[in-house]
């Protein structure tokens, strides 16, 4: 099949003959007339596979022009990185196409983008935090939306975004079309699907967690951090070999101390992204390794999940990742677009653990190599790493009886404050008498009797 088999009107296919694409794949033939028949569709495809044109395509095909300012179509996406990047794969679709297309994310000035929303939008691509203030804010009206795409609904869900996507729901039409693409299913996802899909048409390219034939796995027990980064400059000293590797870490700490260690090994050839970069800093290193700027891109699950850039030539776990579904989200970065990609694994023996769900999940067996002999197997261990020491008989430790008293001290007596109820009142004017004056004439009697 070709895309001259969907039916695709002309600035569609003009703008895929300049993209140069002529085929489809699997999940974008299979979902092209159920989305475009306006059913609400839940795809589950592997990772890599254009999910992305997969909805897109039906969608700006049936999207007429109109000169209205309240946006159609709806596209929630879990990150900013992936806010920018499904912008740019629409933009490239509709180049011969009239339409208005706006990316809105958190970390930017929501008064610029308040500003562009005004201006209509036919598409909103956003993260459910911004896309909510928004709402709130009574400048995006979202009454006219006709199709709600929600893209790596897991990733969504993981983040804690369930009780924003709930209130996005409650205000968005009821007429709608729900559109869902991932490539792993969970369990909230599915009562997700329960609540708020309407018959949905399910499409699944390949079953959940099963790896993508073309990246080639492997792996390596390592005993602690140093052995990783240890063995890591062995296998990245082969720059032609090793020439575009994203390497995952479990979170923001690790990112910062391995970026500082590869900087030591391989200087100005390393970028980083995590969620306490701001986002021109995460959108640079981005830039940059896409570019071919920085050959080595560090960065946690959540950054580059969904992130689309070509020429992966491997990706590294660092850390083995204790949910197994983000395994294949990470290993999916490489061997995209049917080329062959490369998998490599780090373990240590406490993530064994995590390493055993991942296989039971693929339902088979990762390769495992022998560390080689000339990486030095370091003994130094992180604060992470070292045993926790529980000090039972420590002799600086205080007793009970040691322990400093209260700290406080009695008040003084003329400051002590006694609860009198209704007879205070009396007690103040019996000790505090009612002063002298010449208009009181009962007083003034009352002290001539005396």
């Amino acid at each position: 099949m070709t895309f001259n088999d969907l039916n695709l009107n002309t600035p569609l296919h003009n703008a895929l003959d300049d993209l140069g694409f002529t085929t489809p794949t699997p999940i974008q033939a299979e979902s092209f007339n159920v989305v475009a028949a306006g059913k609400d569709v839940v795809g589950i495809a592997q990772t890599g596979t254009g999910k992305t044109f997969a909805y897109m395509l039906p969608i700006l095909k049936n999207l007429a022009y109109s000169k209205q300012e309240n946006p159609r179509v709806l596209i929630l996406v879990p990150t900013r990185e992936l806010v920018v990047q499904v912008v740019s794969e629409i933009e490239k679709l509709s180049k011969y196409i009239n339409n208005r297309v706006l990316g809105v994310y958190g970390g930017t000035n929501i008064n610029t983008q308040k500003q562009a929303v005004a201006q209509g939008q036919d598409i909103i691509v956003a993260t459910p935090g911004r896309l909510y203030d928004l709402a709130v804010s009574r400048v995006l009206q979202l009454k006219s939306i006709q199709k709600l795409v929600i893209d790596e609904v897991d990733v969504m869900l993981d983040l804690g975004f369930r009780h924003q996507l709930l209130n996005i729901f409650d205000i968005l039409p009821e007429r709608r079309q729900n559109i869902m693409y991932s490539a792993t299913m969970t369990k909230d996802v599915d009562e997700l699907i329960i609540d708020f899909f309407k018959k949905p048409s399910k499409i699944s390219i390949a079953v959940s967690g099963t790896p993508l034939e073309n990246i080639a796995q492997v792996r390596y027990n390592v005993p602690n951090f140093y052995t990783k980064v240890n063995l890591l400059e062995e296998l990245l000293g082969d720059k032609d070999q090793f020439s575009k590797v994203l390497i995952f870490v479990a979170y923001k700490r690790m990112a910062d101390r391995l970026f500082d260690q590869l900087e030591e090994l391989f200087p100005s050839q390393s970028c980083v992204i995590h969620s306490n970069k701001t986002q021109n800093y995460r959108l640079r290193s981005i830039e940059q390794f896409r570019e071919g700027e920085n050959r080595l891109l560090i960065a946690t699950d959540v950054m580059a999940r969904g992130l689309d850039i070509e020429g992966i030539s491997h990706v590294i776990n660092f850390d083995t990742p204790d949910y197994p579904e983000n395994y294949m989200h990470r290993i999916g970065r490489t061997g995209r677009a049917e080329k062959e990609g490369q998998s490599i694994l780090f373990s240590t023996e406490k993530e064994l653990e995590g390493l055993e769900r991942i296989e039971e999940l693929m339902q088979m067996k990762i390769e495992t190599k022998d560390i080689p002999e000339y990486v030095e197997i370091s003994t130094e261990l992180i604060e992470e790493e070292r045993p926790q020491i529980r000090e039972h008989n420590n002799p600086i430790k205080r007793r009970d009886e040691d322990a400093p008293g209260p700290a406080f001290h009695e008040k003084s007596e003329k400051n002590s404050k006694e609860n009198l109820g209704g007879s205070y009142k009396f007690k103040i004017a019996a000790k505090y008498k009612k002063p002298k004056t010449r208009g009181d004439k009962n007083y003034n009697q009352r002290n001539k009797k005396k």
